[in-house]
């Protein structure tokens, strides 16, 4: 026998892989269904890919790859028999088979116990060889066994190593150098300091300077000038703005070049005006607690509608999603959009010609999970009441402990937070930042397909008026989601708050109790009016007068999108950095009409801005610029010429000669390819127009070189890129948005795709009433995609926030189904008794039709 299985084996062998250091190994789930080694038809391991699959798409791998040999685990659960003593647990044939595998539902090790099995399948004629079968099996085959049944499961040996053990304490953190010079950092308003970007800011702990991090491909971060501090000044630590909370702050070291931990970061950011020991006080201090936990046990109670006999549903639309720990934000935010038929519609639609289409590794292509999770969710599969014969055995044993299993998104999320700093981590997050995010990855995976998330996309018209002249100019942009600010000073009970604000100081005086909290309850028309009205422009630079001057920004709808997301501003920081969340209720309505708010464009009473740019300051310093000379050397080695591969080292910021290289692919067969390098500030100025005003630069001009070269450098043609940084004002985070919704192979089709908008008006027709009534071909097919109609809407969807910060707490969803609120609590789904939606933090509307 022995013989027959080595010889049955010998054609397979060189498929079969021992997985190696740096292998995942998928035992705990499939690729492309939440098939486990606990469903009924167990889950097959690839023995080549050690990818997993369940019974019904281990066909399709084997099909497309021609990989024969699977390992076939099961894991068999049964509920011990009544008064069964500890001894009579069955002996467990492979005791190490699921080592290091969790458990897919909640059991009691006293009440349930389990039996693993393992088996060699060979398809096609699927062939079965029980294992361990050590002495009949070649030795490679049993090698290759022994390491696929003893890894650890994939998510498991990732997850601890994601946050816990990369992140050391920087040698800098004991030592570090703080400079005596006043700087004090405000809670808000920062702005980088040399090219005024809002996001993505770092503070430098040595000299508290406040500047952009770096640019990445995935369109966040900045212009890099917090690097280029440091390459100036050779201060190594810097703390993302934004991170700070009780807990700690990410921070970053130059000189070690990855993220660290600074244990002095408290008495670091205090030097700089930001009290992080204070911070813990508040919290730690008994009536400050006290003070906080009031409200927010409250607002647990009523948004999870705690104490209600909530009656749990099943069935299509109704399976929840597992917690994975802190992971509450994903799956509210994925509950919401599988709501939507544009989602259901795309990824679960079209769920068949995905998975055929999925490349070789499903695990890391975003559209097969999408799919994969849309599936689970709308299929029902994994939502299925539990049996009479059970109700009745928890009837007479008194107890009522059936809960829904739901749908574990660990596959999807580690896919969807690769690379990213905050939604890689183990921490909770933003369900805002990840609903962005989520909508990012859609459009740059839609690419020459149906992308659904157009159904958020829509124009803002943004109107400035220079408060001197009067003059104004007209620009839009693309937006996916409103803000409404919420003017604590517009509620309705101010009196009440004013009274309880007096009590709680006294009480804080004289050492008492303190009184309990009243919320402020704010109209909804309130938080539209507040962001409707006009708001000052920082730094406005009027093109009229050719100087800084005082400026007004109000904001309308140039289109109106078929799904509207409504985020209600709850998080604020105090003047003393302590991170807070408003305790507030907004009557938000179930149907809303902004219809109102529709852009007009020019006016023939308004007379526009000039279309020109701020003049180019250029430095007092014209020496040459800093170029990584060693960069230069490594490419010249490899054959191009010298002054090439000055070029590329600068146009990609110093950012090694891997960035340079592909700037050199990029640019080989320019013409001026291997001419010196020349700047902006050592060329001669050129001969100035009669109608160009002294030092003023035409909006027409071509983009920096700088913001082409990045462009260009990922592979982008340069055309394209000079295209979409004129359409965004030469922003690259937004351009490279404008690239991804704006491929070149669709520009011919955007005519024919508007065909398919809204039946009520032209797109762009009133947000350019300035320009020529028909619009050219040429301006239609550069402008984005936006499904246009009336601006009527009905509440269909909240994702309501519970706890001090988003960076804490948990998340919950009601979604409105079948003329029914449903309340998602992770894994459990019930209807809805009384929906609170007066506390929500994220609202989804749909349009009304016209009739």
């Amino acid at each position: 026998m022995a013989a027959d299985l080595g010889e049955l084996l010998v054609p397979y062998m060189p498929t079969i892989r021992v997985p190696r250091t740096g292998d995942r190994v998928f035992k705990s789930e499939c690729a492309f269904s939440f098939d486990s080694p606990e469903s009924e038809g167990g889950l097959y391991v690839c023995m080549n890919t050690f990818l997993g699959f369940g019974r019904e798409h281990v066909e399709r791998h084997y099909r497309k790859t021609g990989q024969s040999v699977y390992m076939h685990l099961k894991r068999h659960v049964k509920e011990k028999a009544t008064g069964a003593a500890g001894g009579a647990i069955p002996r467990r044939r492979n005791g190490k088979v699921f080592l290091d595998l969790e458990l897919n539902r909640d059991f009691n090790g006293e009440d349930y116990e389990y039996e693993d099995e393992a088996k060699l399948v060979i398809f096609p004629d699927h062939f079965e060889i029980p294992l361990p079968n050590i002495e009949e099996l070649p030795a490679l085959v049993t090698i290759a066994c022994d390491a696929v049944l003893n890894a650890p499961s994939a998510y498991k040996k990732q997850e601890p190593e994601s946050w816990e053990e990369e992140i050391q304490v920087s040698r800098h953190a004991r030592s570090l150098r703080q400079l005596d010079n006043g700087v004090r950092i405000p809670p808000s308003g920062w702005k980088c300091q040399k090219c005024e970007m809002r996001e993505n800011l770092w503070l430098n702990l040595t000299d508290g300077a406040v500047l952009c991090g770096k640019w990445f491909f995935d369109g966040s971060g900045g212009n890099g000038h917090a690097l280029e501090h440091y390459r100036e000044t050779n201060y190594p630590l810097a703390v993302k703005l934004d991170t700070i909370t009780p807990d700690g702050a990410d921070v970053y070291s130059f000189e070690e070049e990855e993220a660290v931990l600074d244990p002095h970061i408290s008495e670091h950011l205090s030097h700089f005006g930001i009290d992080m020991l204070q911070m813990q006080k508040r919290t730690e201090n008994g009536h400050h607690t006290d003070n906080n936990a009031r409200p927010r046990v409250s607002e647990w109670e009523v948004i999870q509608e705690s104490g209600m006999k909530l009656k749990a549903v099943y069935g299509s639309g109704y399976t929840g999603i597992k917690n994975l720990g802190n992971s509450c934000y994903l799956g509210t935010v994925m509950q919401v959009l599988f709501s939507i038929p544009d989602f259901q519609r795309m990824y679960v639609g079209n769920l068949q010609r995905i998975y055929d289409y999925s490349p070789l590794d499903p695990t890391q292509d975003f559209a097969t999970q999408m799919a994969k999770l849309g599936h689970g969710l709308l299929s029902g599969q994994y939502s299925k009441p539990p049996m009479k014969s059970e109700l009745i055995e928890q009837v007479m044993k008194e107890e009522y402990k059936h809960q829904q299993k739901g749908v574990s998104p660990r596959m999807l999320k580690a896919l969807v937070s690769r690379g990213h700093p905050e939604f890689s981590s183990n921490r909770q997050q933003d369900a805002q930042d990840l609903l962005l995010h989520i909508i990012n990855l859609v459009e740059r995976n839609s690419a020459g397909s149906e992308n659904p998330s157009d159904v958020f996309r829509f124009l803002v018209e943004e109107r400035v008026q220079c408060c001197q002249t009067r003059r104004v100019r007209y620009t839009q942009r693309v937006d996916y989601c409103i803000q409404l600010p919420a003017p604590i000073e517009a509620a309705t009970n101010r009196e009440e708050l004013l009274a309880y604000e007096a009590k709680r100081k006294d009480a804080e005086e004289n050492m008492r109790a303190p009184p309990q909290p009243v919320r402020a309850r704010i109209p909804f028309t309130a938080c539209l009016q507040a962001f409707t009205e006009p708001e000052n422009v920082p730094d406005f630079w009027s093109s009229a007068l050719q100087a800084k001057s005082a400026g007004v920004k109000t904001s309308r709808f140039a289109s109106f999108p078929e799904y509207l997301l409504v985020q209600i501003k709850k998080f604020t920081f105090g003047v003393d950095w302590v991170p807070k969340k408003l305790d507030l209720a907004i009557d938000v309505p179930d149907f809303l009409d902004l219809n109102r708010l529709r852009a007009t464009g020019l006016q023939a009473s308004e007379e526009e801005l000039p279309d020109l740019m701020p003049p180019i300051v250029l430095p007092e310093d014209t020496r040459a610029p800093e170029i990584d000379e060693a960069a230069v050397m490594q490419l010249a080695e490899m054959g191009f010429p010298l002054e090439a591969c000055r070029k590329a080292v600068y146009y990609t910021g110093n950012m090694g000669p891997e960035m340079a290289f592909n700037w050199i692919i990029a640019h080989m067969e320019e013409p001026d390819f291997a001419e010196p390098l020349t700047l902006p500030s050592m060329i001669d100025p050129g001969p100035s127009t009669s109608d160009s005003p002294m030092g003023a630069t035409p909006l027409a001009n071509s983009p920096p070189e700088e913001s082409i070269a990045i462009l260009t450098s990922m592979g982008f043609p340069r055309t394209h890129s000079i295209q979409a940084l004129k359409a965004t004002n030469n922003n690259l985070e937004r351009a490279l948005d404008w690239i991804f919704t704006h491929p070149e192979e669709e520009e011919s089709d955007a005519l024919s795709d508007m065909a398919d908008t809204e039946p009520n008006d032209n797109t762009f027709s009133n947000a350019n009433s300035h320009s020529d009534s028909t619009l050219s071909p040429d301006r239609d097919t550069s402008g984005p995609r936006v499904k246009d109609g009336p601006g009527r809407y009905e509440l269909f969807a909240f994702i309501s926030h519970m706890g001090a910060s988003t960076m804490s707490g948990h998340y919950v969803c009601h979604i409105k189904k079948e003329g029914r609120w449903v309340i998602y609590n992770d894994h459990k789904v019930c209807l809805s008794e009384r929906p609170p939606k007066d506390l929500g933090y994220i609202y989804f509307y749909h349009r009304l039709s016209s009739s």
